[in-house]
């Protein structure tokens, strides 16, 4: 065992009296050492539940023999720090959790890890460390919330953000919108649509790091707390039969993660957090590798943002191992790819069918024929720009129109909620990348206001930064190189005429190359946002969205 190096033998014996002190006996000191890595915190609608899922976590690795030991791990609500200083935190927290589980791991000798997340960057942070410390781990998640009601209609957190767009444009009251913040998000829980949690929990259990359901099954269920002891015994297994996390995350794993994204068309953030995880597991997933898997792969499911449904009837739909199921039948799956469960991926699929084919259809009857997400290239995105092509009106798949230009966020949405924008615009927001936010804001504030004023069929939206897997619409963010690495979108200008062809993946600038020339001559890089703490570290050392924003 790991934990004989801290605990074993006589060198051992200081160790084993700091342990003592905690109340634990010679028998729990002499089993494997299992680390607890519990996200919970009273910030995080996702997380405030996941003592209960530590809790159940113990309980199975007592059941398989191990002593479990707990401790925290950071976590960002993206809804609260949306649309202000906070949001650049956010992403940059991921490299903080994996950093800080690298440490625990490290410094106390675990021999294996149950990893307890539920939003956003959290889980691509536990996964990145998993990866990077190698010792047998599973990822348990919290699940997803329910969807809200309001007015007999299903209601999530979309519906709030894209309220305040509606309400700023006149067309609802105050105490209207009050009231649908009120309704939306009823209880705990990641937030129920398709967005970047929910997202990436679904891509956990694709990758085998987390077991069948863990992606759909909801919160303060009890098949929640049941997966949670399962997760347990789980590790035990692991650590037994020395099955590590590098087993488990090859490229197959990767392949199977992107193919399962494209069909449910998952949020565009996962084309960061997919590279990043990767990258600690050392494989290089390059954005071409997204675009031609998109190319091959149906679009199977339209859940909120992109339609109507949510992840408890994805759920009863069959989950993902039904849609993995599915899309093996056309031979997109790895089907060898190992699991968690012992398992590989094809026989923890095998006879798992669609229960409900409204939610999940079947790949002789897809939304489309591609997959959700679109990687866009052109001179304004030589290395790559994201799209979540199954949330944008088809009006809006071929597009034409003079950029507005600003420099920030906060700048773009203060014109958006003045009506200075108008039909026929796109949108340029840069110096939002990772190094120009730094942090690379998700932007769900502008995305939100132009939806909920309508503008979503007219307007479109182009970043260097990234969006909410909650956006819908034209919004294509990612774009890389970002303006603060010298990206083409750094020297656009007032009134350019930018054609965004998402249809055949083009995004180009139509300036000449002299003039283009011209304005490089002129163009002088504006000073770093910020310069101190952790947000001046981190803008030093990130590369850039298309690399999955990873620290070098």
């Amino acid at each position: 065992m790991k934990s004989n190096v801290v605990k074993g033998g006589a060198k051992g014996a200081p160790a084993r009296s700091l342990m003592y002190g905690m109340g634990l006996t010679k028998e729990e000191i002499e089993r494997p050492l299992i680390g607890i890595v519990n996200a919970q915190n009273e910030v995080i609608p996702g997380h405030l539940h996941l003592d209960e899922i530590a809790e159940a976590a113990k309980v199975g690795v007592r059941l398989a023999g191990g002593t479990p030991m707990e401790f925290p791990a950071i976590g960002v609500c993206d809804g609260i720090a949306m649309g202000h200083i906070g949001m650049k935190y956010s992403l940059a927290s991921r490299e903080l959790i994996a950093d800080s589980i690298e440490t625990m791991a490290m410094a106390h000798g675990f021999d294996a890890l149950v990893l307890i997340p539920n939003c956003d960057k959290i889980v691509p942070g536990m996964m990145m460390a998993a990866a990077r410390l190698n010792i047998p781990a599973v990822v348990v998640s919290g699940g997803p919330m329910k969807a809200g009601k309001y007015n007999g209609c299903d209601a999530d957190f979309t519906t709030v953000i894209e309220s305040v767009g509606t309400y700023n444009d006149g067309k609802i009251t105050a105490e209207e919108l009050e009231k649908i913040a009120e309704k939306a998000c009823p209880g705990c829980g990641s937030c129920s649509g398709l967005f970047t949690a929910n997202s990436m929990n679904c891509l956990t259990e694709v990758l085998g790091m987390g077991l069948p359901y863990n992606g759909t099954a909801a919160a303060h269920s009890g098949e929640r707390k049941q997966l949670g002891k399962y997760a347990g015994m789980r590790v035990m297994e692991l650590l037994k039969n020395d099955i590590k996390p590098l087993d488990i995350l090859t490229l197959d794993a990767f392949k199977n993660a992107i193919t399962v994204d494209m069909a449910m068309a998952g949020s565009t953030n996962t084309v960061l957090h997919l590279p990043a995880i990767a990258h600690e597991a050392g494989i290089e997933l390059d954005l071409s590798l997204f675009d031609e898997i998109s190319s091959k792969t149906p679009c199977l499911t339209k859940l909120s943002p992109s339609g109507k449904y949510h992840m408890e009837d994805l759920h009863l739909a069959g989950g993902i191992p039904a849609m993995m199921n599915e899309l093996s039948k056309k031979g997109l799956i790895y089907e060898n790819a190992l699991t968690v469960t012992g398992k590989t991926v094809g026989e923890n699929i095998k006879e798992r069918s669609i229960q409900d084919n409204n939610v999940i259809h079947s790949v002789e009857a897809p939304y489309s024929e591609k997959g959700g997400l679109a990687i866009l290239r052109g001179n304004l995105a030589v290395d790559g720009a994201v799209v979540k092509e199954s949330a944008v009106a088809k009006e809006m798949l071929k597009h034409e129109g003079p950029a507005r230009v600003f420099n920030s966020e906060d700048e773009a949405v203060e014109a958006i909620f003045g009506g200075k924008i108008n039909k026929g615009d796109v949108v340029v927001i840069r110096y939002e990348g990772p190094k120009g936010g730094p942090g690379m804001r998700e932007m769900l504030s502008p995305t939100s206001a132009i939806a909920g004023m309508g503008l979503d069929k007219d307007v479109a939206l182009l970043t260097d930064g990234r969006f909410s897997g909650a956006t819908r619409g034209a919004a294509i963010g990612h774009i890389s190189p970002e303006a603060m690495e010298g990206g083409l979108i750094g020297l656009v200008e007032e009134g350019d005429t930018i054609s965004v062809d998402i249809t055949n993946k083009k995004l180009e600038l139509k300036v000449s190359d002299e003039e283009l020339a011209r304005r490089k001559e002129k163009y002088v890089k504006p000073e770093p946002k910020i310069t101190k703490g952790y947000l001046g570290r981190y803008a030093k050392l990130v590369t850039s969205a298309n690399t999955g924003a990873v620290l070098k």
